[in-house]
């Protein structure tokens, strides 16, 4: 083809055919451009269709991981409701102690010493390089904002825990409830905590101690009162901020499956 080219440049030279061959040159180095482009074109539509597929397999594993995060995270919230309602219960009794029971006591400091925590699956899929593949603008902005999103839960979280260990712990202990009250949460109905959530195996009856506080000596101790009090105030935030997180992860969910669609 080149020499087909060339041999026509060449009759229209020794014809003495000066302007018909610079027409003819401009024409064949716009057919060359035009062929450039054509190229170029081919090879980004080819770059797209890899990007695409990257794309549709980068959201359908954030697709899987978003709703595990979900999942996880409504768990948590479900065990919060049930520290808090027995949180609210024992305040109840410091208030009016009249007909209360020491075993609903020793349940409900049992439940509120759970350590409800968010840990959402860790992976490099929104990383910056994945994040290009990500062609919906309002997707990538949520999934860039992931991490500090989830900062709003685990703080609350992070100071529960400390407040469990650094005062709650003790004053259960100063009052002889630590074997009640773990007797209690080792046989609890449900452990959310754990992966097989219906197993029986972690339940194992260490009894009763007989050298704990009596009802009244637990439910006119200030300081359980106060930690009690601090347990509804952590907790009731941590959900809100969860219910926040969850809200979040819904939108996160809707936008993906809508371009898993296109």
């Amino acid at each position: 083809m080149i020499k087909f080219f060339r041999k026509i440049r060449q009759n229209l030279l020794s014809e003495g055919k000066t302007g018909k061959y610079f027409k003819y040159a401009l024409g064949e180095i716009i057919l060359v451009v035009i062929g450039i482009l054509i190229a170029l074109q081919i090879n980004n539509w080819n770059e797209q269709r890899k990007d695409k597929i990257k794309e549709q397999s980068l959201l359908k594993q954030l697709q899987e991981d978003y709703q595990s995060n979900l999942l996880q995270l409504e768990e948590k919230m479900a065990t919060r409701e049930i520290m808090l309602k027995s949180a609210v219960q024992l305040l109840n009794a410091f208030d009016e102690p009249v007909g209360v029971f020491r075993d609903s006591v020793i349940k409900n400091l049992a439940d509120i010493r759970n350590e409800p925590t968010f840990d959402p699956i860790k992976n490099n899929l929104t990383s910056s390089e994945n994040l290009r593949l990500i062609s919906n603008n309002e997707l990538r902005r949520l999934l860039s904002n992931w991490s500090s999103d989830v900062v709003g839960v685990t703080e609350i979280e992070t100071n529960w825990i400390k407040l469990l260990n650094e005062q709650y712990h003790p004053i259960i202990s100063e009052l002889g409830l630590g074997r009640d009250v773990y007797n209690s949460f080792m046989n609890a109905s449900k452990h959310y905590w754990l992966l097989d959530k219906n197993s029986n195996s972690f339940k194992s009856e260490i009894g009763i101690s007989k050298l704990s506080a009596t009802l009244n000596e637990i439910l006119i101790n200030k300081n359980l009162e106060s930690i009690i009090s601090a347990a509804i105030v952590l907790n009731r935030g941590a959900n809100l901020q969860s219910d926040a997180l969850r809200r979040r992860i819904l939108e996160i969910l809707e936008l993906i499956e809508d371009e898993m669609k296109n």
